[in-house]
């Protein structure tokens, strides 16, 4: 059985093939994963990258009612192939796969945050400026209480209110 931290480590390499795949960040993770997982020998490399290959098309053709079923098992699949190959090393193979695993992880790309939004509202993956607003509107960018817009001001808050 693997330590946690290793553990950890096979779980970000599951998630890095599923974030990756369909992604510009897809090709060299692909021939990287399959380096570490080939360890000098061709032919485990090859195996390696008719697998890979293999997740990114089931990921691709997943419809989308399925797609995020088919993420979690092929994350579990690969979180499972990356542990064996850690279980199987003895301590020092297995200390020096795990830091070449983590500095292959480290160097991916961050992957992308997904967000959405309703009507009337605003999703934004970076800093937010807000400047002026029209008349009648209100330019916020956290409100944390109600808001009043018309001719008239609110009711100034009695003393005890804060």
């Amino acid at each position: 059985m693997l330590e946690q931290a290793l553990a950890a480590l096979a779980a970000s390499g599951g998630a890095a093939v599923v974030t990756a795949a369909g992604t510009d960040a897809w090709t060299e993770l692909r021939a990287r994963l399959a380096r570490w997982f080939g360890r000098g020998s061709d032919r485990r490399e090859t195996a390696t990258l008719e697998r890979l290959d293999t997740a990114a098309a089931e990921l691709e053709s997943a419809p989308g009612a399925e797609l995020e079923a088919v993420r979690g098992r092929v994350g579990v699949v690969w979180t499972n192939r990356i542990r064996d190959v850690l279980e199987d090393l003895d301590d020092g193979e297995r200390a020096s796969a795990a830091d070449e695993l983590r500095a292959l992880l480290a160097e991916l790309p961050a992957a992308p945050v997904q967000m959405s939004a309703t009507d009337g509202s605003l999703v934004a993956g970076g800093d937010v400026h807000v400047h002026t607003a029209a008349p009648h509107s209100v330019a916020a960018a956290v409100i944390r209480g109600d808001v009043h817009v018309g001719v008239n001001p609110p009711p100034t808050p009695d003393a005890s209110q804060g």
